[in-house]
């Protein structure tokens, strides 16, 4: 048989051609298919991420769930906040006012004393024996002007029947005078040295609270020590001073000018009244380092919570407003003009209205023009509102509990449960809800434990795996 390789080649070759083509048609079509597949699946995620957060799918037809609140009329306060410190009405350092040996010492540091209370004793010994020798030279002083007295006497009967001469009369007269200033001057020595004998008793000066002792029993102590026996200070009542801005001076003058203003001192949270009291006093001048104006108020300081030294907040009361529209803090809103509310109207339509706020604190806000009692204000739910926006009003009857820690997360039981026979899939659809309910409800019992919760099995089906 005879072959003709040069005639069978090129057939061989355009077949071979012919089915690489076709194949490369196939493999392209089906990238292709592949291709605008995925592109239809992003185009469709995109879309439903734009209509969740709002965006040209939204639904405008929704209402947007808000809370409301009415606005009240009330009688609100104003305050001038400030940082003071407090001090002491009265500081006294003890010290003695005569030398001597301290033999007895009768307080005990951190003590309440009282005005006139002993505190301590110097030895008295040299003090009584200058007092008793004061008395012993006024006794005799006056001794010995009985007796010029008597002889003044008699010299007076001898001149008066020309027996004696006047002038000795009137010399005697004037020795009697010479004598009754010596005991005048022999007294003023007794009371001098009973003065002495006295400062060998160390008086309270002022009821308040004693000091640590800064000299110790035993010591010689004199009249020129700096550093005294103790410090007393008074603490009931006590005295805060505090700043204000030089710009409140006339508001704070007129204030005290209709009477006499309260002043509260905060504790350490800065939330609680510790101590209320009155302005004592106003400076007389505006520092001009700080440009503020002090101030002095006193407090009653009966619990004893106020102590010299301490820094506290305070806040001055200068007037009080009256009937004045008020109105939760979140509900007035800022924006590129001003602050403003959302009123809602009779068919649940969110209305931006501008408000001129006078004061405005953590929790209230006092409106002076924009709003009236009639008005609904939104409060809550301001990420999804605009201004004409329909609205769902909701209730706060129930206020919000925080978790202590993460709730546990669990899988759905048809994630979780094994295999199930095709006579038991209905029996186990059929209780899945019920489970799942169950499980809902003791997912609160079930918070902060760290292991997983018991999963109830169903009918004939493989125990949860956690």
């Amino acid at each position: 048989m005879l072959f003709k390789p040069e005639v069978e080649a090129p057939k061989t070759a355009g077949k071979r051609v012919a089915l690489g083509i076709g194949r490369r048609m196939v493999s392209l079509s089906i990238t292709l298919l592949i291709l605008g597949g995925l592109g239809y699946l992003g185009w469709n995620a995109f879309q439903q991420k734009q209509t969740g957060r709002g965006g040209p799918g939204a639904r405008p037809d929704l209402p947007v769930p808000v809370l409301a609140a009415m606005p009240r009329t009330q009688d609100v306060p104003v305050y001038l906040d400030a940082v003071g410190s407090v001090r002491a009405l009265n500081t006294v350092t003890v010290r003695a006012q005569v030398d001597g040996k301290l033999i007895k010492v009768n307080f005990v540091e951190g003590q309440d004393v009282k005005q006139g209370d002993v505190l301590a004793e110097i030895d008295p010994v040299i003090y009584q024996a200058q007092y008793d020798q004061a008395v012993a030279k006024k006794a005799q002083d006056e001794a010995l002007l009985a007796n010029q007295k008597l002889d003044l006497a008699r010299y007076q009967q001898l001149a008066a029947s020309n027996a004696g001469s006047k002038q000795q009369a009137d010399t005697q007269r004037a020795v009697v005078a010479q004598q009754e200033a010596l005991v005048q001057a022999d007294q003023a020595a007794i009371d001098n040295a009973k003065a002495m004998l006295g400062y060998t008793k160390v008086i309270a000066p002022l009821s308040g609270r004693a000091g640590l002792r800064q000299v110790d029993q035993g010591n010689i102590i004199r009249a020129s020590d700096v550093t005294g026996l103790v410090i007393i200070t008074q603490l009931q009542p006590i005295a805060v001073q505090f700043s204000l801005p030089q710009q409140q001076i006339v508001r704070v003058n007129a204030a005290a000018a209709k009477g006499v203003l309260t002043v509260d001192v905060f504790g350490n949270d800065g939330v609680t009244v510790i101590d209320t009291g009155t302005l004592k006093g106003i400076d007389n001048q505006v520092d001009p380092t700080t440009g503020t104006l002090r101030l002095k108020a006193e407090f009653p300081n009966a619990k004893f919570q106020l102590w010299p030294g301490q820094f506290v907040n305070v806040r001055l009361k200068v007037e009080t407003l009256e009937k004045a529209i008020v109105v939760p803090s979140s509900a007035v809103q800022r924006g590129p003009v001003g602050t403003f509310s959302y009123v809602i109207g009779p068919d649940n339509v969110a209305t931006a209205k501008p408000v001129v706020v006078t004061q405005q604190n953590e929790n209230d806000a006092v409106i002076a023009s924009g709003l009236t009692t009639s008005d609904r204000v939104v409060t809550t739910g301001f990420a999804n509102l605009s201004d004409g926006a329909k609205v769902l009003i909701g209730t706060d009857d129930r206020a919000p509990t925080a978790d202590i820690a993460p709730r546990k997360r669990s899988r759905s039981p048809d994630a979780r449960a094994g295999p199930v026979k095709e006579g038991q899939a209905g029996e186990g659809q059929g209780k899945d809800g019920e489970r799942r309910g169950k499980r809902e409800r003791g997912e609160g019992d079930q918070k902060g434990q760290t292991g997983p919760a018991p999963a109830e099995p169903a009918r004939g089906a493989a125990k949860s795996q956690p």
